[in-house]
């Protein structure tokens, strides 16, 4: 049966975000997965930052290098230029493409230079030794390009931790806040935060959430949406925004529906 124009209208409005790039085609958080999602058609790009022992925000989602790279160790722990030196191309099995740690301002960067609007989905990372200087480290570059005050609409912060995001709102209270879901919410949700990001088990299971969150006045974002299965049900629930490793074909489903 065809969808219906309502439906149609509610596929195309959804927002599709890469989730660390493209990286279901290319290394995660690597220029390349970016790069590629920027083509693919990606509202905005997600990434992880974390701190280096010499004060560098890079693209990292785990504390420790051992599976994206061939290095060993925790990010903490190391300086931009050990960082540097590692193979950080292991993806799918493979370690020999070359890619460097990519730090959060050269993505920032590759962003802004887009030839349409490519927002930002930063989510930092807890816990780690470095507390709230990566909060401040993050508000400091986005001030310095501009973007801190919330007003260009790019860059939008998350976070699993209420601490990290408290901290956020008080450095810069214009940017949107997405309190990250797991597994429940298991501490109040913090009264600034106006996104809720469950995660796509935990909508399987308990698809009345996205209703009860939007009851509370919350757009609801999911992550990660790869499935054709995943992306009917997010739809139909009424999610606003879907994380995905495959924006291309996210994009082009949504156009289809």
């Amino acid at each position: 049966m065809a969808p219906t124009t309502s439906y149609s209208r509610t596929a195309r409005a959804v927002r599709v975000v890469a989730h660390r790039g493209a990286s279901h085609e290319h290394p995660e958080h690597t220029i390349e997965a970016y790069r590629q999602a920027v083509a693919d058609g990606a509202d905005a790009l997600e990434c992880d930052v974390r701190l280096t022992a010499d004060r560098r925000l890079v693209c990292v989602h785990d504390r420790t290098v051992e599976r994206t790279s061939d290095g060993r160790g925790a990010v903490s722990a190391m300086t931009y230029e050990e960082l540097s030196a590692f193979d950080f191309g292991r993806w799918k099995g493979e370690a020999h493409r070359g890619a460097r740690v990519l730090l959060f301002e050269d993505l920032l960067k590759e962003a802004l230079a887009a030839d349409r609007p490519v927002g930002l989905a930063v989510e930092t990372k807890h816990p780690t030794r470095a507390g709230g200087r990566l909060e401040a480290e993050l508000v400091r570059m986005l001030r310095d390009h501009g973007l801190a005050d919330g007003r260009s609409g790019l860059v939008e912060v998350m976070s699993f931790s209420r601490g990290a995001l408290t901290r956020l709102h008080r450095l810069a209270p214009g940017l949107p806040a997405v309190h990250l879901i797991e597994r429940r919410l298991r501490a109040p949700r913090p009264p600034f935060a106006g996104h809720a990001g469950p995660g796509i088990d935990l909508v399987r299971k308990d698809p009345g959430l996205v209703g009860r969150l939007r009851a509370k006045g919350l757009r609801v974002r999911v992550w990660t949406v790869d499935e054709p299965e995943d992306v009917e049900l997010c739809v139909r629930l009424g999610v606003e925004t879907l994380i995905t490793n495959r924006p291309r074909q996210v994009r082009e489903q949504l156009a289809a529906l």
